[in-house]
């Protein structure tokens, strides 16, 4: 078990119970005798603070263990940021959802305490990178922990694209779009465009149509190396977005290729030792339990 002595915290700003909780886990971990590294945003929030700041960025270089307080959204914005720098991430709940972020802001001095006492559970998920050519000159990068989306941006008008997968053409189609989604991602917006939950050990990528033209397209599950191309059809009057984890958004035109890999790099997870996917699901998506017990 590693040594945690340097923690970084990272929150979402603008919320006011976030930075409850920041304050507390602050003045939580100084009476244990750790060294805090505050976000350059979240240091602006508590004057006086008399702690070391830092960038997103750099707390990779500077941190043993990086906690985020805030929702999903907050925790996949810090891995996109840290993947790099192997620094593992934990995440305290302050956001709806909370699939990432499952320690509870009720019991955080314990279940930190538990943490950083060496009891924990850790996870690597993969990330994607976009690239995004035209005329065979790249135009646009991007990459995700949940998902990349094919949409059509402010219109109301579907997409035509082409779609291939390790080099091998799949379909064309006409549709709102394409989600194609990590483990990680399939619990978020690919579960409400129908997509199968997959588990986070899977090596395997989720490419899941939205609103497709004809009832015959389903969702697919390639395996988590294939690199995933999308040409965006001529004939296109719009000019559609590709969205990285609904944050990154990258304009694209008729004909451009939109190419998809995995990164060479995961981000860690650091859960309590009681975290557990399949409840995670009936907690967070309201499953059914106890039906057969009297």
């Amino acid at each position: 078990m590693e040594n945690f002595r340097n923690i970084g915290l990272i929150g979402r700003v603008g919320s006011a119970k976030v930075v409850d909780t920041l304050r507390r886990l602050k003045r939580y971990l100084i009476s244990e005798g750790y060294h805090l590294i505050l976000e350059e945003h979240i240091a602006e929030l508590m004057p006086g603070h008399g702690q070391q700041v830092s960038s997103v960025k750099m707390m990779g270089e500077a941190c043993d263990l990086v906690i985020v307080v805030g929702g999903d959204g907050s925790l996949l914005g810090a891995a996109r940021e840290l993947a790099k720098a192997n620094v593992p991430l934990l995440g305290v709940n302050r956001g709806r959802l909370g699939f990432l972020t499952d320690i509870s802001p009720n019991n955080i001095e314990e279940k930190v305490a538990e943490v950083l006492d060496g009891h924990y559970l850790e996870e690597k998920r993969f990330l994607l990178d976009v690239h995004v050519k035209r005329n065979g000159e790249p135009i646009g990068f991007g990459s995700c922990l949940n998902d990349i989306v094919l949409h059509p941006g402010k219109s109301t008008r579907m997409i035509g694209f082409d779609l291939f997968v390790e080099g091998q053409f799949v379909y064309s189609q006409r549709s709102d779009g394409l989600i194609v989604s990590t483990p990680t991602g399939s619990t978020a917006y690919s579960l409400s465009a129908g997509g199968p939950l997959l588990h986070p050990k899977l090596d395997a990528i989720a490419l899941v149509p939205m609103f497709a033209h004809t009832l015959s397209s389903r969702p697919i599950v390639v395996d988590g190396k294939s690199e995933i191309k999308i040409v965006i059809g001529e004939g296109n009057e719009i000019y559609p977005q590709v969205s990285c984890d609904g944050q990154h958004h990258i304009p694209v035109a008729p004909g451009d290729t939109v190419s998809i890999t995995k990164k060479p790099y995961r981000v860690r997870l650091i859960h309590p030792t009681s975290h557990n996917f399949y409840e995670t699901c009936r907690e967070k998506l309201g499953w059914a339990h106890n039906l057969t017990t009297s």
